[in-house]
């Protein structure tokens, strides 16, 4: 398997931004001052377990065979709301394969590679406990759990798939007030959907709560400490537990950061600067191919090109050999989706190409792969899970279509291409049914472990100023910086940032400060 993220789970960051009509706040979603932190803080610093949560901390797992070689699977039940733990459960699904030798076995090894939304338990039996290096996966049981709201954990339900079908395919980028009304609505549908299926579970999805469930784990797991890799919004969360349990954080790596300290608006717009650096750094690559579809001269012509593209396709859509034709909003997602990873920039070239051609059937895949769209027309949960856990984690970035208007122009600013269709999808949150109960802060985590926070420079979903940013914030955050294309840096090709993640997960040293990789 390719180690690098595949593009089936390219969303499982992109949600975070409030990129798309689907996106909601930029993945790093932030939890500092709500009760449920509050609560969870003062727990964090007392060495027993507080007695309404002793049940919880003294139940047994019961593993069985998942069905999948190698893997076990269990349930654990943690309380719906921290706050009331007697109030209700909520079930979480477990799975670990059991470290490999040779060596002495470190502990456990918990995983999540973003979202918010993204299946920790797919990650982990599809990559992550046979694709990460055989020293790692000898000397730790590998482990995830799917968070709150998230596939086998009771997931949040918004859409049928017809709808979600539908959703995509509403015009991201108004021209007039018919079209914005007719977002706004299909924000307004969503929210609405979610709460006609989902409402028990929406306001008890928060990064505070999934944080507060990996310490329950951890105690299951027999761990004193947690370690952990995390992965885009995987960062917020490990970094959110490491806000609340600084005294049980183990060694953590991660990977691809965000920075808590920064509100909705301009998160989503440092999202959209990046997106526009990776873009630039493709365009940059196809020119100088003969096969470029958007010209062979210079990047900026290519960006030229690619929006004469997309103002092609808003004014007529194009077939792609299915009932479902290629408007903007879908080759947009497309596009988007390929800049998650250098290495489908073939693809890009070809599905590119063939739109030029008046074939849609390459973009629409790409953004298939990027919704988790099957193939029967079924979603996964993700981008139902994506809104429910951002619009929680942080105040909307707008509250009006009027506000969006205003802030278009330094969207545009930050994007050519994709400024005006980032700064719309911001408007998601802003009609969300559960008010936030998170609010933009810095993580500190005083008395953790030393963390690792890595960064790569052309990021496309977390700038790099990101990493940087956490890394100061945190007491003992250590940056180690890849110097690339792509999102996030562990296991996509380069033996020395591969190298000081190992060293640090097998011995915990960190790297040098400083250390950078290419």
């Amino acid at each position: 398997m390719d180690t690098r993220r595949p593009l089936r789970t390219l969303a499982l960051v992109l949600g975070t931004a409030g990129l798309l009509i689907s996106g909601c706040s930029s993945g790093s979603s932030t939890s500092g001052t709500s009760s449920s932190a509050q609560a969870a803080s003062a727990s964090a610093s007392a060495s027993a377990v507080p007695a309404a949560l002793k049940p919880f901390y003294a139940q047994q797992l019961s593993w069985r065979d998942c069905g999948v070689t190698g893997f076990q699977c269990a349930t654990m039940k943690a309380p719906l709301d921290y706050a009331k733990p007697d109030g209700g459960e909520i079930k979480l699904a477990v799975s670990r394969k059991k470290a490999t030798g040779p060596g002495k076995r470190i502990g456990s090894l918990l995983v999540n590679p973003g979202g918010p939304g993204g299946s920790a338990i797919g990650y982990l039996q599809g990559y992550a406990a046979i694709g990460y290096p055989a020293q790692v996966r000898a000397r730790y049981d590998m482990v995830a759990i799917d968070p709150r709201g998230v596939a086998r954990s009771e997931p949040v339900e918004c859409l049928t798939g017809s709808q979600m079908d539908a959703y995509t395919q509403v015009d991201q980028t108004p021209d007039d007030a018919v079209e914005v009304t007719k977002l706004s609505g299909a924000f307004k549908k969503f929210a609405t959907g979610c709460e006609e299926r989902s409402g028990e579970i929406l306001p008890h999805v928060s990064t505070v709560e999934t944080a507060r469930d990996m310490d329950i784990l951890r105690s299951l797991l027999g761990d004193e400490h947690l370690n952990y890799v995390g992965a885009s919004y995987g960062t917020f969360l490990g970094a959110t537990y490491a806000e609340l349990f600084p005294g049980r954080t183990g060694r953590l790596v991660l990977d691809g950061a965000m920075d808590p300290s920064l509100p909705s608006a301009e998160m989503n717009r440092d999202q959209t600067a990046g997106f526009e650096t990776a873009f630039q750094s493709f365009a940059a690559d196809c020119v100088k191919k003969a096969d470029c579809p958007l010209g062979t001269t210079s990047a900026a012509d290519a960006a030229t090109a690619l929006k004469k593209l997309f103002s092609d396709l808003d004014a007529k859509p194009i077939p792609t050999g299915e009932s479902r034709e290629l408007g903007e909003s879908l080759a947009t997602t497309g596009v988007i989706a390929a800049m998650y990873d250098e290495t489908a920039w073939p693809q890009l070239r070809e599905a590119l190409a063939g739109a030029e051609a008046g074939d849609g059937s390459g973009l629409l895949s790409l953004a298939d792969s990027y919704y988790e769209r099957e193939p029967n027309g079924t979603y996964a949960n993700l981008m139902y899970a994506n809104a429910a856990v951002n619009c929680l984690d942080l105040p909307p970035a707008f509250a009006t279509a009027n506000a969006v208007t205003q802030a278009v122009p330094s969207f545009e600013k930050a994007s050519p291409v994709f400024g005006k269709g980032f700064a719309w999808a911001s408007l998601n949150c802003a009609y969300w049914p559960v008010p936030a109960t998170g609010t933009p802060h810095r993580i500190e985590a005083e008395g953790a472990a030393p963390i690792v926070v890595v960064g790569t420079t052309r990021d496309p979903a977390t700038p790099y100023k990101w990493a940087e940013s956490l890394a100061d914030q945190l007491s003992s955050g250590t940056l180690l910086t890849y110097k690339g294309d792509g999102h996030t840096a562990y296991g996509r090709g380069s033996d020395c940032i591969d190298t000081a993640i190992n060293t640090y997960l097998l011995e915990g040293t960190p790297p040098a400060a400083g250390k950078k990789c290419s």
